[in-house]
């Protein structure tokens, strides 16, 4: 973490010569990130037949052209030489056999019965399940079991050409020797029954099937067990007539199979008492293993295949509880902040309420400006109209668009520029408040235009003696377009609400640069404005709340301030706002240790911080990445209602917070597009911030370009007016 310590020089170079550009590495990991993510929910939804799977059943079809010999033989069918042949087993030869496993809860109870019998059985696995639960593959082969293919996914394959019986059988082999490092030659297709019902449809692949090297089993004898007829119907079905051998057709998954289980238990002890054995295929056939064994290359693929259908699935484990994580913590914060302003909001609004004694004593403006030609005679004019004596410093840090020489030729009372070098924004403050000849500074970027009332409405909180800075309520002046409007629900909702919540709580994090004010003492008291951090609104806001000044909000304090206008310079102001945070919090990390208030803002303040601005909005993506999954993959309707809900929640918020601040709902119709598309900028933002702390990558102060959107409060109604000359969005 001592990468969170700004640093300063030049930006590293590519070394791979001229006109060649590496992507950098805050931007590379989280697109790796995104990839490998999606890759995992991707071969999740494929390992768990949620892609390419196919859950049509073929209708009946005529059998004129099954031999004649397979239609009346045994379930176990030879298509491998030249004529197709048949077997049946032999009289008081059993051999039980199991589909669609295996399944974590009833396979190993299965072969715990089993095992008590000392009975052995066949189970034809999907390549799902076996990719999923290797360790029950592996159980079976240990245990004396067979293994029989049963495809990857369970379509029906007579509805399928050559190229996906073949992927079928080639991922469920793969599958298995991942699992237990062999192969088999036993196959059993999906929704096969008798040897009788064998149709002009599905003969076809069995003639394939055999093609390939494999013996095709079915059954002649049908638990039903699917169907959960009760224990004594299941065993009467899978009794053989007569003392017949048969291949006995059960379940081990899909489902409920609490009475398969109960049953089997039954149906071996009784028929075992009978004379029959239960036996593998190939022991009852007397035949050679249908298990081989899988090495080089084939054995890795299986494994390396295993290993990541793993990953997938813890993968998707670990979101499941990071979605259930940011679940509480964006529920938390919203009722927080609900329940918190609401309180706050009674508190400073209820009849006769004063911080103190009037404020009347007059201010010091601090006004840093760099490059602020456009904007700057906007701010300085609505200062001067300001109803509260004022005193306005310009600290002009060494522009190069003739900034300072617009201020002065403006001749406005009570307005001085200092010129300085240029050295940043913090140093230009401490410049100010060293120039500044009163004891309540007010702070104000460049950008910002005040109401008249705004600065006699930010320093009334000083009436209370405790209270060492103040945040005022900024606003987007030009909210005019998409990307406008979206910053401005954000400002309301998520910043200004916000605030109330944290000041009922005694932890506000941030006096905003654009629009708060501060006692000279206390600030002198810090060491003034710190330039160690790119958030030096944050760094100062949390030095005060150490030294035991109360930090609080005025809503009524309103300034206009001008937000990016493109995505670009969005993204510039909020990797820094997002860096500087993450500084700032590790830089007063000591917090959390002290006594006091120090220890109280260090053990309420600081994880509230980081909890809700650091790692809440870090895991927020995965709320759109399961919408995302569920919208392709299903549940569809549970999907698109789950993310309504948590939209109509916040939507309910946004128009309290909008309530509050007296703003229009209009803006609000953008919410739901703000939410899909907005918040997923600001993920990347804070998913950079967060490779660029780890990572000990450099952060430079990056100056928003601005363009003047935000004009002078309009007479009579404090909203700003927007300039005469209408601009591109850029």
């Amino acid at each position: 973490m001592a990468s969170l310590t700004r640093r300063s020089g030049p930006a590293s170079r590519s070394r791979g010569g001229p006109g060649r550009r590496r992507l950098p590495m805050r931007l590379l990991l989280p697109l790796l990130l995104l990839v490998a993510l999606m890759a995992m929910l991707m071969l999740r939804g494929y390992v768990r037949s949620e892609i390419l799977a196919d859950h049509r059943v073929g209708p009946p079809a005529a059998n004129d052209r099954v031999p004649k010999d397979i239609l009346e033989g045994g379930p176990v069918i030879d298509t491998r030489g030249d004529k197709p042949t048949s077997l049946d087993l032999p009289d008081r030869e059993l051999v039980l056999t199991f589909d669609d496993g295996p399944d974590p809860l009833w396979t190993p109870r299965v072969l715990d019965v089993l095992k008590k019998h000392d009975a052995h059985a066949v189970f034809f696995i999907t390549g799902t399940m076996a990719s999923r639960h290797p360790d029950l593959v592996q159980r079976i082969v240990d245990e004396g079991h067979e293994i029989g293919l049963h495809t990857f996914n369970h379509p029906d394959l007579a509805l399928h050409d050559k190229s996906r019986v073949d992927w079928e059988l080639s991922q469920n082999q793969l599958a298995l020797a991942g699992a237990a490092g062999i192969r088999t030659s036993l196959f059993r297709p999906p929704y096969s029954s008798f040897a009788h019902n064998m149709d002009n449809n599905s003969w076809p692949v069995t003639e394939y099937i055999g093609s390939k090297g494999y013996l095709t089993v079915v059954n002649n004898s049908d638990s039903e067990d699917w169907r959960r007829p009760g224990v004594d119907k299941i065993i009467s079905n899978a009794t053989p007539k007569d003392g017949k051998g048969a291949i006995v057709l059960m379940h081990d998954s899909g489902g409920d199979r609490s009475q398969t289980v109960a049953a089997l238990d039954r149906y071996i002890s009784g028929l075992q008492a009978r004379g029959y054995t239960f036996h593998t295929l190939t022991a009852a056939l007397d035949a050679p293993s249908a298990h081989t064994p899988v090495t080089g290359l084939d054995a890795l693929k299986g494994e390396a295949w295993v290993f990541l259908v793993q990953a997938s699935e813890h993968t998707t484990e670990v979101l499941v509880v990071g979605l259930a994580v940011v679940g509480v913590l964006v529920f938390a914060r919203l009722g927080l902040m609900l329940i918190l302003s609401v309180a706050h909001a009674r508190r400073v609004r209820r009849p006769g309420f004063r911080w103190g004694e009037p404020v009347t004593e007059p201010v010091s403006v601090l006004v840093p400006a760099y490059n602020e030609a456009k904007c700057i005679e906007q701010t300085v004019r609505s200062l001067v109209a300001s109803d509260h004596p004022v005193e306005i410093l310009v600290v002009d840090d060494g522009s190069s668009d003739g900034t300072a020489r617009i201020v002065e030729n403006l001749n406005l009372p009570g307005v001085r520029v200092v010129r300085q070098l240029n050295a940043g924004k913090p140093a230009a403050l401490n410049r100010g408040i060293a120039n500044a000849t009163h004891d309540l500074i007010v702070m104000m970027d460049g950008d910002t235009v005040f109401e008249p009332t705004t600065v006699g409405e930010l320093v009334q909180p000083f009436g209370d003696p405790r209270v060492g800075a103040v945040a005022g309520n900024a606003k987007v002046g030009n909210r005019d377009s998409l990307i406008g409007a979206w910053q401005h629900i954000e400002y309301v909702m998520g910043f200004n609400l916000d605030r109330r919540m944290y000041d009922v709580l005694r932890c506000m994090p941030t006096i905003p640069g654009a629009v708060g004010a501060f006692r000279r003492s206390a600030l002198e008291r810090v060491g003034g404005m710190s330039d160690d951090t790119l958030a030096e609104d944050t760094d100062i806001t949390m030095a005060l709340h150490r030294d035991g000044w109360h930090v609080v909000y005025a809503e009524k304090a309103v300034a206009w301030t001008e937000a990016p206008e493109s995505v670009q310079q969005l993204w510039s102001q909020r990797y820094r706002w997002s860096y500087g945070t993450m500084q700032a919090i590790w830089k007063h990390r000591g917090a959390l240790f002290d006594r006091g208030h120090s220890g109280r803002f260090g053990r309420v303040g600081l994880p509230l911080v980081s909890l809700f601005m650091v790692v809440a909005p870090l895991l927020a993506p995965l709320i759109d990445v399961f919408l995302l999954y569920g919208l392709v993959f299903g549940p569809t309707e549970k999907t698109i209602g789950a993310w309504f809900g948590v939209l109509a929640v916040q939507g309910v918020c946004a128009a309290y917070a909008f309530h509050l601040d007296k703003e229009r709902m209009v803006h609000l119709v953008s919410l739901p597009l703000q939410q899909l598309l907005y918040r997923q900028l600001m993920y990347v933002v804070l998913l950079q911030s967060w490779i660029t702390a780890l990572t000990g990558g450099r952060l430079r102060w990056q100056k928003l370009r601005r363009t003047g959107a935000v004009g002078l409060p309009a007479p009579g109604t404090g909203t700003p007016q927007q300039p005469a000359e209408k601009r591109p969005v850029g």
